[in-house]
């Protein structure tokens, strides 16, 4: 009896703009076809970016297969095993499924929402107890990988020091996911800020004690990365006009009926999705607003509030803390101008937590002739310009266009602290 033929690999080859061709091979090729992944095609990697900045119109997909890139990149230059370096790769494609429409625009939904942001949904997703059907879960079973151990490098949860290295890959200070993004936002919208020196990171990184480290040589090209993530921050993510539009997406779908329940099919949803419903939604408001931000009648920024007393930002952070009490300001500040609800919108991104991952630099290690040093932990004129918050407001007030001068005269005086 003849011997059955052994089928081969599934091999694809993807051209990318950025990187150049990513080559994935048989569990690679799995997940990539899962629907949870492919619903990332329909996701703006820089939520409406492209209203200020017209080519940013690249997807969540075509990030999660440039981090995919830069993971093998780093298991190939970190000599990582078969195992360690398949985990890795997963993790690189998996991380972001777990984003809604416009990526980090409705994030502060999200968390309202289901309790938790869009990495412990991504952990749901590859386990299979949320959307998604367990459809990723079988797929790295079926390839002899642990759903849990994947997504534990996404949203982790007190690493077992086994992983902390894997973690740190996609979780830490100068990781895959950073090395992709900063230079795909950068490609595609024209801002040559974050065109870093990833060449240089890629040929320098090591392991040193367990943990992620660059050779000391590499001084210059991290000072780059670490400058250019902030100017990107500055330049492109909380730009004015770019954080108006994310306001009023955030206003439509927290003024459409039933929210916060009924939102969950749309936060499941991708960005056409989003303004399918909220374009037929019964709330009159809802639908209004939706319009407005489909012709681009954008809000106007009529009051920044540049600094703050530890005392002054309190009651700030607890409407932070409180969407509801936050969005009945906003509508009292609205009837104040004359406006409807909606009309005035609260922009507290200026006060929001900074991420976790050391993201000034002060983790992060140069190794020469052994011996590791932190040279990112003193304050130096560069480091103080990585360090600085990414708005120069700390609040922001924003009202319709057609409220704006009354706004500015009526809102001149509005106190630091709410009213």
């Amino acid at each position: 009896m003849a011997r059955a033929r052994r089928r081969p690999a599934v091999r694809k080859s993807i051209y990318d703009p950025v990187h150049g061709p990513i080559v994935l091979r048989g569990p690679s090729v799995e997940l990539i076809g899962t629907a949870a992944f492919q619903r990332l095609w329909g996701i703006r990697q820089t939520g409406f970016a492209h209203l200020v900045f017209p080519g940013a119109n690249h997807t969540r997909l075509e990030h999660s297969l440039g981090t995919f890139w830069v993971a093998q990149r780093l298991g190939e230059r970190l000599e990582l095993d078969a195992d360690r370096r398949a985990r890795l790769e997963a993790g690189a494609l998996l991380h972001d499924l777990g984003h809604p429409p416009f990526s980090h625009t409705l994030e502060p939904s999200l968390r309202e929402v289901l309790g938790f942001g869009h990495e412990r949904r991504s952990r749901l997703a590859i386990e299979g107890a949320g959307f998604g059907g367990g459809e990723v879960a079988s797929r790295l079973e079926r390839s002899g990988q642990d759903p849990k151990e994947i997504a534990d490098l996404i949203d982790p949860r007190g690493h077992r020091r086994s992983a902390r290295l894997l973690g740190s890959l996609l979780h830490g200070a100068i990781d895959a996911d950073r090395l992709d993004y900063l230079q795909r936002d950068a490609y595609y919208t024209g801002v040559a800020l974050g065109a870093i020196d990833a060449v240089r990171l890629l040929d320098t990184v090591m392991v040193y004690r367990g943990r992620v480290a660059f050779a000391a040589k590499a001084q210059s090209a991290v000072q780059g990365f670490l400058v250019g993530r902030s100017l990107m921050y500055s330049a492109v993510y909380y730009h004015k006009t770019v954080r108006a539009a994310e306001l009023l997406a955030q206003a439509a779908l927290e003024r459409s009926v039933g929210y916060p329940e009924s939102a969950r099919p749309i936060l499941a949803g991708d960005d056409g999705d989003f303004f399918h419903r909220l374009a037929a939604d019964p709330s009159r408001v809802s639908r209004d607003l939706i319009g407005r931000l489909r012709r681009r009648r954008l809000p106007k920024r009529v009051r920044i509030l540049k600094e703050l007393a530890p005392a002054e930002e309190g009651p700030w952070r607890r409407l932070l803390a409180d969407p509801p009490a936050r969005r009945a300001f906003e509508d009292s500040l609205a009837d104040r101008c004359g406006g409807s609800a909606g009309s005035v919108l609260v922009d507290l991104g200026g006060i929001e937590p900074r991420d976790a991952r050391s993201e000034d630099g002060r983790a992060i290690a140069l190794v020469d002739e052994g011996r590791a040093r932190f040279p990112f932990r003193a304050s130096r004129p560069w480091t103080e310009l990585a360090r600085r918050p990414p708005s120069e407001a700390r609040v922001a007030i924003y009202a319709a266009p057609e409220l704006r001068a009354t706004a500015e005269r009526r809102l001149a005086r509005l106190g630091r602290v709410p009213e």
